[in-house]
């Protein structure tokens, strides 16, 4: 059997050395708003799914309550009681605060855009993704602020909530809810041109993933740390990912959940938000000079988790396709 790398996976390796070599474009002042070019991007995708979905379908998937409470437990339990078992073995300031690091990483919601692309490749039940990955970043403006809570001092900020509820509501409820509204008029078209808008899902992700590279390398974020300390942020993570992937697989098989459930209880419940991590760093740590640490693991988790659930969706994919 020959070993065939995947397309998408070889994009990413290639998005992430060209964040290397020209990370001037990640920056703020860029002549090139990345930023804006992705949430757009991001909203588009969003408006595609709902085209995608009926309402009897949404309605449908929301209703499998089971699948949704062990996503969301998984996101804001499983990941950070793991973290927490390592808690007593921490020793030193600096080991600690890479600790701390790793408990924000635990403790933030689930990502959006990728989960949903992830799922949808791999044929995973996709209104139960959208529905998981939307509520997430809901949850986590509360359960975040009270696990860090636990470990930090509090401080004198306020959490603004109205700013998260918009920008979600404006780049990932809105956009679906419109395209399930239109989904009679414009569904057969999403239908006709499907490889043409998967090609748009993962170009999105790439730029995604070109945005957060560069601005790392930019800000010299990975010379902060030194190697061992980088080799074993990378081990930790690979083990802190496949046991959550492990064991909500396991409980998805106890539980009894189709193929495609399950699918959306490993790819939703496994993944963590760069995005939202990068906004609730600016509100509970103050001390800007050890953010970019705080930042590391989770920065590295992201790269890491798009890689690998990439590998898993294109196989999974290909299985499916072989099976009809």
């Amino acid at each position: 059997m020959k070993f065939k790398i995947d397309g998408f996976v070889a994009a990413i390796i290639v998005v992430i050395a060209i964040a290397y070599m020209v990370p001037q474009l990640g920056r703020d002042d860029s002549p090139l708003p990345l930023d804006t070019i992705g949430s757009i991007g991001v909203s588009l995708i969003f408006f595609f799914y709902g085209l995608k979905l009926s309402r009897e379908k949404l309605v449908s998937g929301l209703k499998n309550w089971k699948l949704h409470v062990l996503v969301q437990s998984t996101t804001f339990l499983l990941f950070p009681l793991i973290v927490l078992v390592f808690l007593p073995f921490v020793e030193g300031e600096h080991a600690h605060l890479i600790w701390l690091a790793f408990l924000f990483l635990a403790a933030l919601p689930s990502t959006v855009s990728s989960s949903v692309v992830m799922v949808s490749i791999a044929k995973g039940n996709i209104p139960a993704a959208i529905f998981n990955a939307s509520i997430s970043g809901l949850v986590g403006i509360v359960i975040t602020p009270l696990w860090m809570g636990l470990f930090i001092q509090q401080t004198s900020s306020e959490f603004d909530l109205s700013q998260i509820y918009l920008k979600l509501t404006l780049e990932i409820l809105g956009p679906v809810l419109l395209g399930i509204i239109l989904q009679r008029y414009l569904g057969k078209y999403v239908q006709r041109y499907s490889k043409q808008l998967s090609t748009f899902d993962k170009s999105v992700i790439l730029l995604i993933i070109y945005r957060s590279f560069a601005e790392s390398f930019d800000q010299n974020i990975f010379g902060s740390v030194g190697v061992i300390d980088l080799l074993t942020i990378l081990f930790a993570s690979l083990v802190l990912f496949f046991s959550v992937y492990s064991f909500s697989g396991y409980l998805s098989r106890v539980l009894r959940f189709t193929h495609e459930d399950q699918i959306t209880a490993q790819f939703c419940g496994t993944k963590k938000s760069l995005i939202h991590g990068t906004v609730f760093s600016k509100i509970l740590f103050q001390n800007s000079a050890q953010v970019g640490i705080l930042l590391l693991p989770l920065m590295m988790f992201h790269a890491m988790q798009i890689f690998i659930i990439s590998i898993i969706a294109s196989k999974k994919s290909d299985q499916g396709t072989t099976m009809r």
